[in-house]
């Protein structure tokens, strides 16, 4: 399974008092870059809508090693970790001073998605498109 990129520099109002990024915004912008990631993927979001499901997140961890600034951009690294019956599992990785020798892991954790039905009766296993799209 391949690492899908998503590259931004964060704005203005979402750096807080001490000069970093707001804790909120990190899971902000790792649901956008995992919107980008399915399409990338050739599952985009309306897809895996058609094919009668929806994702819902049931578990977050972040581990926090350095802020990010408005002054650089930032690579946010997505790939796929566990991929089980009705779940499964995205890690992630912020980084940060991408010209460096030695680029900078800010910010990494893991997010993990159940499968469940469009119509909200359940959770349901993980439908061959978007199976195929997560191995990719």
């Amino acid at each position: 399974m391949t690492d899908f990129r998503y590259r931004f520099r964060p704005r203005y109002y979402e750096i807080d008092r001490q000069g970093v990024m707001f804790n909120m915004w990190y899971l902000g912008y790792v649901d956008t870059a995992v919107t980008e990631f399915y399409a990338d993927r050739g599952t985009p979001y309306e897809v895996v809508l058609a094919a009668g499901i929806d994702t819902q997140v049931v578990h977050v961890e972040m581990d926090y090693a350095a802020g990010l600034t408005d002054d650089r951009e930032v690579e946010l690294v997505l790939r796929t970790g566990r991929i089980g019956t009705k779940s499964f599992t995205i890690e992630f990785v912020f980084v940060t001073d991408l010209d460096a020798d030695e680029p900078t892991e800010a910010v990494s954790g893991r997010i993990v998605y159940a499968v469940i039905a469009a119509d909200g009766s359940g959770s349901v296993p993980i439908p061959d498109v978007l199976r195929a799209a997560l191995q990719a």
